[in-house]
């Protein structure tokens, strides 16, 4: 019985996303680094002094293990708990690379959280709203279960200007960026928060309140 043209259709697309995705990631690091400009480095506060009080919110900071920050790569980080009167929590970590160039490129949480035990049953994205329409963003979102537990995760990668919902677009600018603003800085946003009673959609809309609140605060710390 012949095969299909759909049914070849459908073998063949993915394998081309995934021989994509290879080339577009070692692309991505030969050009960063035949790129021998000096990089131009913004100022910028450190995340020693980001604020524990954010809206309602109320944080308290933490650490990972020093292997972490290690397999990481970064250069300057925050971990903070923030919970408000009525109990909500959400977990912050914002990761800051002064330098990509050197191989120590933006983690996804899509390779990460498998490896750690959780396994992704859903993904979308969200539209966190900002005061004005130009404060406004998209964030990719995951849903994570692991024994029974389910959390959110909201995150996105704010780098030079730019807020991106995407793993692939991120990885395009670097190498835009690394050529014409002699820049390859960036940071990684990530917020997760259990869901509580089920409800997946109460819990995603009380993340989205903590990161239209924590967005102004993150200009100081990520540069433009």
């Amino acid at each position: 019985m012949p095969i299909s043209n759909k049914f070849t259709q459908s073998l063949y697309l993915p394998h081309m996303r995934i021989i994509f995705v290879i080339l577009l990631m070692v692309f991505t690091g030969i050009l960063i680094r035949v790129v021998n400009l000096t990089e131009a480095v913004p100022p910028r506060k450190p995340f020693d002094s980001f604020p524990l009080e954010i809206g309602e919110w109320a944080g308290e900071k933490g650490r990972f293990d020093q292997s972490i920050y290690d397999a990481l790569g970064v250069d300057d980080s925050i971990l903070g708990s923030y919970r408000t009167g009525q109990g909500d929590l959400v977990q912050l970590y914002v990761g800051y690379y002064q330098s990509q160039k050197k191989g120590d490129l933006i983690h996804s949480p899509k390779n990460c959280m498998p490896g750690s035990g959780w396994n992704i049953t859903e993904f979308s994205t969200e539209v966190v709203r900002g005061d004005e329409d130009t404060d406004t963003f998209t964030a990719i979102k995951l849903l994570i279960e692991n024994g029974g537990e389910q959390q959110v995760v909201l995150y996105w990668f704010q780098s030079r200007g730019r807020i991106i919902a995407s793993e692939y677009m991120q990885k395009i600018y670097l190498v835009v960026d690394s050529i014409l603003k002699r820049r390859t800085d960036g940071s990684f946003v990530r917020l997760i928060s259990p869901v509580q009673d089920g409800d997946i959609d109460a819990t995603t809309q009380k993340m989205k309140v903590f990161a239209h609140d924590l967005a102004p605060y993150l200009h100081a710390y990520i540069p433009s």
